[in-house]
């Protein structure tokens, strides 16, 4: 006998070295488990080997690791504190040894043919996190020297198990976090809502194995749930009964805003039955805007197999997935009325291209062309010919601040403003001011509008220009640009604005340009603008050519600059050349 102990002895330092790499070389708990299996064999001699950890919620001990029990037997078994040889070691916090467990009522019988049991807590920082346990079919076969051996072992794995555990759990953690915000981005990009649901089904189970799932969203009375999707062991089934809001689980779980965690379905008097097979459940509500909207209900056959690491998973995910389901409904909602908007953004359109000039002014001495390309559907640009005595004649060219339905309602005002005030025949500078003083009796925020006023004397060949903020127009004689200093503020800020006027001689082969800004702001992929330098470059190029030719160049010009981008503004030109010939002057 003395003889086996010193061979112990001699075995224990080796021991506690690889006890001690086990804990320093490793932090995967399975690998862990495994390995302290392995050097309990190296000196004591098992058939059955488990260890148990404690779940500190429920104080019960279950399985996390085992040899010699069945399957069943390990996922099944939960030991309370005080019960069973388990139990009593963890809930003593020492070791407990019985040769022959016949004799000891505290014996949970759990593999046929067990006469002997060690149990040996684990401990860290006095609290037990478990109990190794080994069992053998002959009578004493565990001595005293075993059970100080293992105690050794057990203080030294303790730590090692506690890390793994530890790190196993933030890793499960990270690595659930990451599948909630992959979810919760794809989710947010489905906007039919048969398919956001069903999909929501499909994706719930790479998080949890469940067996039956549904969806039930609240009415519009707020007083029924209605079954919208359900999965039955992954296969789609139609539920045809409702639930009033308030009963069983799931109506529970949507009265009271909060998720219910039901171990056992036989022992909560709240269950309705509706799969036999069900004997755990999970309900989370879904709340959008602290209004419950459904409520997400998982079941398994097994007890207690829904965790509540699991209630916080489903209920962090349940917020998005309210969103998701809030967004889908609204995106119907918004489908049904787009349709119905496209429809008036297309009268709209041509209401706007009808308010346009449908001619240009025929003047002998004057080639006029114009062009207007909405940023959307309709824009804020606009261009008008305004009929002056003869032999004079009015253009107009501006910009409204943003865009879309808003700035064409707002550019249809000022043309009206405008039109109001042709009949008098203002100067440039005067027209500015008078539809200035106009747009600051109805003012709206944060609305103006930029405008070029120009006044053509065909007779004189005399062009009068006053601008309130549109870009600088740009004036080509004999074939060299240069650009018309004339600025101004918008319209529509400050009533006591005062506006320059430049009058210019013009002679035949003269090409003035007007345009609005989404010209120049045209952007190429590298974030280039189109820019001035571009623009007067075009128009030296090609200003001996007629003014629709101008036009046209201008706009391919700044098309293939921004070539593969989406159009950011509304582009307006409007070009004017003098006809005729120096010589034929001279």
């Amino acid at each position: 006998m003395a003889a086996a102990q010193t061979e112990l002895q001699l075995r224990i330092e080796p021991l506690l070295l690889e006890v001690a790499d086990v804990v320093n070389t490793t932090l995967d708990l399975d690998t862990t488990l495994r390995r302290v299996a392995e050097l309990v064999r190296k000196v004591i001699d098992y058939e059955i080997f488990g260890i148990l950890l404690l779940n500190e919620k429920t104080q019960e001990l279950y399985f996390r690791f085992s040899v010699g029990y069945s399957r069943e037997v390990a996922e099944r078994v939960r030991v309370r504190l005080g019960e069973g040889v388990t139990g009593v070691a963890a809930e003593r916090r020492q070791a407990v040894l019985l040769g022959d467990v016949s004799r000891d009522p505290r014996y949970i019988a759990a593999v046929p043919g067990v006469r002997s049991e060690l149990a040996v807590p684990l401990i860290v920082k006095n609290r037990v996190i478990g109990v190794i346990d080994i069992e053998s079919p002959q009578k004493d076969h565990f001595t005293e020297e075993h059970k100080r051996l293992l105690t050794l072992i057990a203080s030294r794995m303790a730590v090692g198990i506690e890390n793994a555990r530890l790190y196993t759990r933030i890793t499960r953690q990270a690595r659930t976090l990451l599948l909630l915000n992959e979810i919760a981005r794809e989710l947010t990009s489905i906007l039919n809502l048969d398919e956001l649901l069903k999909r929501i089904g499909e994706l719930l189970s790479r998080l949890i194995d469940y067996q039956m799932f549904s969806i039930l969203l609240v009415d519009e009375t707020g007083k029924t749930l209605q079954h919208r999707f359900s999965l039955r062991f992954q296969e789609n089934i139609h539920q045809k009964h409702d639930l009033p809001v308030g009963k069983g689980v799931v109506g529970y779980a949507a009265e009271h805003k909060q998720a219910v965690l039901v171990r056992d379905v036989k022992k909560d008097p709240r269950y309705i039955e509706t799969n036999p097979e069900t004997r755990s459940e999970l309900a989370v509500p879904m709340i959008y805007n602290d209004k419950v909207i459904g409520v997400l209900d998982l079941e398994h056959t097994k007890r207690s197999f829904f965790t509540e690491d699991h209630q916080r998973t489903i209920t962090t995910l349940a917020a998005q997935i309210a969103i998701a389901i809030e967004n889908a409904r609204l995106y119907e909602q918004i489908a049904r009325q787009e349709r119905r908007l496209e429809l008036d953004l297309a009268m709209a359109r041509e209401l706007q291209f009808r308010l346009l000039p449908q001619s240009r002014p025929n003047l002998a001495n004057l080639e006029i062309a114009a062009k207007f390309s909405p940023a959307r559907v309709i824009g804020g640009d606009l261009y008008d010919f305004l009929a002056y005595s003869h032999p004079r004649t009015a253009l107009v060219i501006g910009d409204v601040s943003g865009k879309g339905a808003p700035a064409a309602i707002y550019a249809a005002l000022v043309s009206g403003i405008l039109r109001t005030h042709a009949p008098v025949e203002p100067g440039p500078a005067e027209m500015l001011t008078m539809v200035n003083y106009s747009l600051a009796e109805r003012r709206i925020d944060g609305q103006f509008v930029a405008l070029i006023y120009a006044v053509w004397d065909d007779q004189r060949r005399t062009l009068q220009v006053a601008n309130s903020g549109l870009p600088r127009p740009v004036f080509c004689h004999q074939g060299k640009g240069e650009r018309i200093e004339v600025t101004g503020l918008p319209l529509g800020l400050f009533e006591d604005a005062e506006y320059e006027e430049f009058t210019f001689q013009a002679v035949p082969g003269d090409v003035f340009v007007f345009i609005s800004d989404g010209i120049l702001d045209a952007t190429n992929k590298a974030d280039e603008l189109f820019g001035r330098t571009r623009l007067e470059k075009v128009i030296a190029e090609c200003c001996a050519n007629s003014a629709e030719s101008i036009v046209k160049s201008i706009f391919k010009a700044a098309a293939e600059h921004a070539s593969g981008v989406e159009t950011f503004d509304d582009q307006t030109v409007v070009a004017i050349k003098v006809k005729g010939s120096l010589s034929k002057r001279k």
